[in-house]
C-alpha cells in the first residue's frame, strides 16, 4: 500500500471520529433527541414518530358494549379436520378455528364468559351442512331487544336508538374464518336458549354408490331402527364422559337415492344415502348403524340382524365389527322452534361460490378416477 494511501485513510478515520464527538455532544444537551431516536429494528412513520405496532395496543372495553345472545348456523367441511369439538391433543378443529375468528373479531371476551353451547359434537373427518351454536356477541342494540344485555355502567340514553341495525355477524366471520367453514346466518334468541338443549332433531346423511349393494333390502333393514331402542350395540361406549344410557328415539330411517327423479337402472355408479332423523345420538352411533346396513346390502348378514342387537337382554354385549368410514357422514340439519333465522343475500352467494369451486374441483378429478376405470373395464373386454 503506497504511502499516500495510507495518509487518505488515516485522515477520513480522523474525520469520522471528530463526526462522533460532535454527535455525542449534541446528543447530551438535548436528551430528546435520544428519546425520539428509533432503535434498530423499530418501525417509523415518514415523519419519524413511532408507529402504531411499536406502541402497546389499546385494550378492548367489551363492558361499554352490550351483548346479544344468539344461535349461529354454520356448515363445513370436516374432512381435513380432527372433528369439530376442541380437544386437548390437537388444535386441528373447526371449533379451535370459529373460536379463532371470534376472538380476532372482537364478537367476545373469552370462551369461558361466551355463554357457548354447540348443537352436535361431529366425528373426525365428518361435515356439516347445518350446525348449530348458540353464544353471546357484542352487540350494538343499547335499546334492547331479544337476548341482549345491556351494560350497566353506561348512559344509554343517548346511544339507545332502535333503528341501528345490529353487527353484521356473517360477514365479520366469514371474512376470517377457512374457506372450507362457513356462517350460513344468525337469529337472535332468548337467553336460557341452548343449540344443545332446545334442539328439536337432528338429521344425518350417510352418502354411498350402489356398487354390488342390495339397496332395496338395506332401505327395508333400515326400518328397523325407528323408534324407541337401547343402542349400545350400536355405538362406541362413552362412558369416560357420563354417558351411562344408551336408549335413544329414532323419528326417521330411510334410505334414498341421490337423484330426486332417478330412473329405472342397476348402474353400480349411482349415488344413494341413508338419513336418519332422532331426538339425539350416542358416541358413533351413525356410523355403527350403517356398518350394519352395508354387511346387509352385501348379503353378508341378514336384516334380523338389527333386531338381535336392539335386544339387549338376549345381545348384552356388542359383537366385533368395523364401523363406517368417516368421510361420507354429514350433519344435514338441526331443528329449532322459535328461532326467527337472518340471512345476507349477498353472503350466501360467496357461499355457493365456495361450495361451487370446492364442487368443480371435486366433479372434475371424480370424472377423471371415472373415465380410467372405464378405460380399464373396455381393456378387461379384449
Amino acid at each position: 500500500m503506497s504511502e499516500a494511501l495510507i495518509q487518505r485513510v488515516k485522515k477520513l478515520e480522523e474525520e469520522l471520529e471528530s463526526l462522533r464527538s460532535q454527535l455525542k455532544d449534541r446528543s447530551g444537551d438535548d436528551p430528546e433527541m435520544e428519546k425520539s431516536s428509533p432503535s434498530p429494528g423499530e418501525k417509523t412513520n415518514s415523519s419519524g414518530k413511532k408507529g402504531r405496532k411499536a406502541g402497546k395496543e389499546r385494550p378492548f372495553d367489551f363492558s361499554s358494549h352490550p351483548r346479544r345472545h344468539v344461535a349461529l348456523r354454520l356448515a363445513y367441511l370436516g374432512w381435513a379436520y380432527q372433528g369439530f369439538a376442541v380437544q386437548e391433543n390437537t388444535d386441528n378443529t373447526v371449533e379451535a378455528r370459529l373460536f379463532e375468528a371470534l376472538l380476532k373479531t372482537r364478537l367476545i371476551r373469552d370462551r369461558q364468559s361466551s355463554n357457548y353451547h354447540r348443537c352436535g359434537r361431529t366425528d373426525k373427518g365428518v361435515s356439516a351442512f347445518s350446525q348449530v351454536i348458540t353464544i353471546d356477541l357484542r352487540s350494538t342494540q343499547f335499546c334492547g331487544g331479544l337476548g341482549v344485555t345491556v351494560p350497566e355502567n353506561v348512559d344509554v340514553s343517548a346511544k339507545a336508538k332502535s333503528d341501528i341495525p345490529d353487527l353484521p355477524y356473517v360477514k365479520m366471520l366469514n371474512r376470517v374464518l377457512p374457506l372450507d367453514v362457513r356462517i350460513l346466518d344468525w337469529a337472535p334468541a332468548a337467553e336460557g336458549f341452548s343449540a344443545r338443549f332446545d334442539c328439536q332433531s337432528r338429521t344425518y346423511r350417510y352418502y354411498f354408490p350402489r356398487g354390488a349393494l342390495d339397496v332395496a333390502l338395506m332401505a327395508d333393514a333400515a326400518k328397523r331402527y325407528e323408534g324407541t331402542h337401547d343402542f349400545r350395540n350400536l355405538c362406541k361406549m362413552d362412558v369416560g364422559n357420563g354417558v351411562l344410557q344408551f336408549e335413544r328415539t329414532i323419528l326417521s330411517a330411510v334410505v334414498r337415492s341421490v337423484d330426486p327423479d332417478p330412473a329405472s337402472s342397476d348402474d353400480p355408479y349411482d349415488l344413494f344415502f341413508f338419513e336418519i332423523k332422532g331426538l339425539a345420538f350416542l358416541y358413533h352411533q351413525v356410523r355403527c348403524m350403517m356398518a350394519l346396513l352395508l354387511l346387509i346390502g352385501q348379503k353378508l348378514e341378514a336384516p334380523e340382524i338389527i333386531n338381535q342387537l336392539l335386544d339387549v337382554q338376549k345381545n348384552p354385549r356388542k359383537p366385533q365389527y368395523s364401523m363406517a368410514v368417516d368421510y361420507p357422514l354429514v350433519l344435514y340439519e338441526c331443528q329449532f322452534d322459535g328461532l326467527s333465522w337472518k340471512q345476507d343475500p349477498e353472503e350466501v352467494n360467496h357461499v355457493l361460490s365456495a361450495l361451487q369451486l370446492h364442487w368443480t374441483q371435486s366433479a372434475v378429478k371424480t370424472q377423471v378416477l371415472h373415465g380410467m376405470m372405464q378405460g380399464l373395464e373396455a381393456w378387461s373386454v379384449f
